[in-house]
């Protein structure tokens, strides 16, 4: 199973084709658009590993924005006692969910490729319909 290491929002992720990740938001991107990543740190799989010097010249990974969103609420509250001085805050990290589709070597060969998605559309039943 070949994988690659990519950088993307000052963060490095171990990636395999078909895999679903959170990142860091990707700014001016719609859903169901393609993404490539450039900054590719390593590639390989089980016998054998292309490192690169930073980065490996060539290679890229190609990604499919899922959809943009955020996190959670996380609280963040800061009290200095015996002053009655309270202060409460929260932040909402925005994040984008991306599938990678294909992972290319440095000559351009695909070294893996993500099975295809296919949606399936829900059957209702019409039994009130038909009396």
């Amino acid at each position: 199973m070949s994988y690659a290491v990519i950088k993307t929002g000052g963060k490095q992720y171990k990636v395999k084709a078909g895999e679903i990740l959170k990142i860091e938001k990707l700014q001016d991107s719609k859903p169901n658009s393609k993404i490539e990543f450039n900054e590719i740190l390593a590639y390989g799989d089980d016998k054998s590993i292309e490192l690169g010097a930073p980065i490996v010249s060539g290679a890229k990974v190609e990604a499919e924005l899922i959809e943009n969103s955020k996190n959670r609420t996380i609280l963040i509250f800061k009290k200095r006692r015996r002053h009655n001085s309270r202060r409460k805050n929260g932040h909402r990290q925005e994040f984008s969910k991306i599938r990678i589709n294909k992972i290319f070597s440095k000559d351009g060969k695909v070294l893996s490729e993500a099975e295809k998605v296919v949606k399936t559309e829900k059957k209702t039943d019409n039994k009130e319909a038909s009396k």
